[in-house]
């Protein structure tokens, strides 16, 4: 049984949710902010939309969100581990200098509606809604920046998603990053083919 799927709706996070709605804590400050200040200027800058699965019983509060955007792994800048890793699986004629993906720029969880499994249940609904036959653009990756802690991280290998680079120095000189200066984020990755009914991965 699938609590957000079947005792939750989605909805695209307007004004009107927020306003008509709880506060959103997913216990971190930064997300929360996020939410609260920040989405609804995002869509509006056309830099990312969010979305929401409010709770039927009482729909003033959000179960859960997350903010996705257009992205894409630039292979053609990888050194040739993180290259090869992006590349084996696409066939030799379609490897291009960069391929298209989604990025996920925020998700939280609702602090009260953690331990319900709502993450994995969410994540799987992103991965699914982006390869659906209605899908009005290719998206062959979903890629995030995971903040650079155990519990995220923890979070997305589990959802099956890899990191880019093997080791946070080859992170480090990617991004251009002194070596003094905290790397906050982690690349990581999930192909979408092997959820395709057409890719190669079934």
């Amino acid at each position: 049984m699938s609590f957000l799927l079947e005792e939750c709706t989605f909805y695209e996070l307007t004004e009107e949710i927020l306003k008509n709605c709880q506060q959103f804590d997913c216990d971190n400050a930064d997300l929360n902010d996020f939410f609260t200040n920040d989405a609804l200027n995002y869509r509006q800058e056309l830099l990312g939309k969010s979305y929401c699965f409010l709770l039927d019983k009482d729909p003033s509060v959000i179960v859960c969100a997350f903010t996705v955007a257009n992205d894409s792994i630039k292979a053609n800048f990888l050194t040739s581990g993180p290259k090869k890793k992006v590349s084996k699986a696409i066939p030799e004629p379609k490897r291009f200098r960069s391929y298209p993906a989604v990025l996920i720029g925020r998700l939280g969880v609702n602090k009260d509606y953690k331990r319900k499994r709502i993450g994995k249940d969410l994540m799987d609904f992103i991965k699914t809604w982006f390869i659906d036959p209605n899908n009005k653009t290719g998206c062959r990756f979903v890629v995030v920046d995971a903040y650079n802690e155990e519990g995220p991280l923890a979070f997305y290998s589990k959802n099956d998603f890899i990191f880019l680079f093997t080791t946070e120095e080859q992170e480090r000189a990617y991004t251009g990053l002194p070596a003094e200066r905290e790397l906050k984020t982690r690349l990581m990755y999930f192909d979408l083919i092997v959820l395709s009914s057409n890719g190669e991965g079934e």
